[in-house]
């Protein structure tokens, strides 16, 4: 639906310029161009609207992951992993957004998932991305190694962009390496 949509796109407008503390259901409204009582037609306050814009990022994340791990043929399936920091790099840059909210972390851990933390969350989305696209067997191992990649390359990616807003390139080519040697570790390098 078009006003949900521009309600999610006000939300991440305004996330970019004061943060998740300046952020209030009135402001989305104005911003989006709708009456106050729409907002809540759909949100029952300020954190549903950006668990929402955090699953849209979560969806978004994997439609362009997998499309570029679909059109690019890699010798190991551990040097995917360059595709998926690239891909969340770019996001991080052009998404608006994304820089602020990430994938909800901000607000809360487990924003995406009542239940499940937020890195949990996007752990499961790779792993079905690892397994469909690229070839590699479902395990307990492979679930346990994805969930570390994706805390490390977390950490990492934050640090990278903590004060250099466009993110520090060594720092991103650090987590790259970091995660690669890591999972070439646990599953060769085949």
């Amino acid at each position: 639906m078009a006003r949900v949509q521009r309600m999610l796109d006000a939300c991440a407008e305004l996330l970019d310029e004061g943060g998740y503390s300046e952020l209030s259901t009135t402001r989305i409204a104005e911003r989006a161009g709708v009456a106050i009582g729409s907002v809540y037609q759909f949100f029952p306050d300020k954190k549903a609207i950006t668990q929402a814009l955090g699953l849209r990022y979560l969806d978004l994340f994997s439609v362009r992951v997998g499309e570029r791990l679909a059109e690019r043929h890699f010798s190991r399936w551990t040097d995917a992993i360059d595709a998926v920091v690239d891909e969340y790099i770019d996001m991080h840059r052009n998404v608006p957004g994304f820089g602020s909210l990430h994938f909800g972390d901000v607000v809360d851990i487990r924003l995406l998932d009542g239940v499940a933390d937020n890195n949990r969350i996007i752990a499961l989305r790779l792993r079905e991305l690892v397994t469909s696209v690229a070839g590699v067997e479902d395990s307990e191992e492979l679930d346990r190694a994805i969930r570390v990649a994706v805390e490390s390359a977390d950490a990492t990616l934050k640090l990278a962009f903590r004060h250099v807003p466009e993110g520090d390139q060594d720092l991103i080519e650090e987590t790259k390496l970091l995660v690669r040697s890591y999972l070439e570790r646990h599953f060769g390098s085949n």
